[in-house]
C-alpha cells in the first residue's frame, strides 16, 4: 500500500542509509552507492560528499539524483525520492557534525568528525528538491 505524504516524509526524516543513484553517462548503468542523508519534512534533502568525488561530478553533470531508503522491520517499507539539485555549497564542520550525530552514537560523533574533517578532503553539500516519490508499506513477511 502506498504511503501518505505525511508517512513518506516522516519515513524519509528517519536516519536510514540511502542508496543514491545518478546517471553515469552513455553506455553505463547509473552509479548507485550507499550514503548518509539529511531531511526534514517539507524541506530539501541534502547529502555531503567529496568535492572531487565521482558522485559529485556525476550529480553536477546530471543536475539531479535519486535516493532509495528501505527498512525490513517492523514492516517492509520503502521510499524513493528523485528531484533536481537546487544548491551546491561548501560543506562545513557543523553540517558534518549534524550528519554524524544523525547516524552515530553520541560518544562517537566527535572522533568521527575530527577524523573525517582532517582526512576526507574538501566536502560539498548538495541539496535536492523532492519532485517524484514512490513509496510502499508491503507489510510483514
Amino acid at each position: 500500500m502506498a504511503l501518505t505524504r505525511e508517512e513518506r516524509e516522516q519515513f524519509l526524516a528517519e536516519p536510514h542509509i540511502a542508496a543514491l543513484a545518478v546517471d553515469a553517462g552513455a553506455g553505463r548503468a547509473p552509479l548507485t552507492v550507499p550514503i548518509w542523508y539529511q531531511y526534514r519534512p517539507g524541506g530539501d534533502v541534502w547529502i555531503m560528499t567529496g568535492l572531487d568525488s565521482r558522485k559529485n561530478q556525476l550529480i553536477d553533470a546530471a543536475g539531479r539524483f535519486s535516493l532509495m531508503i528501505e527498512r525490513l522491520e517492523p514492516t517492509i517499507r520503502y521510499v524513493s525520492v528523485e528531484g533536481p539539485v537546487v544548491d551546491t555549497s561548501p560543506g562545513t564542520v557543523e553540517q558534518l557534525r549534524e550528519m554524524a550525530a544523525r547516524y552515530l552514537p553520541a560518544e562517537k560523533v566527535d572522533g568521527y568528525v575530527d577524523f573525517a574533517w582532517k582526512n576526507h578532503g574538501e566536502q560539498v553539500v548538495v541539496r535536492m528538491r523532492p519532485e517524484r516519490w514512490v513509496s510502499s508499506d508491503l507489510g510483514t513477511v
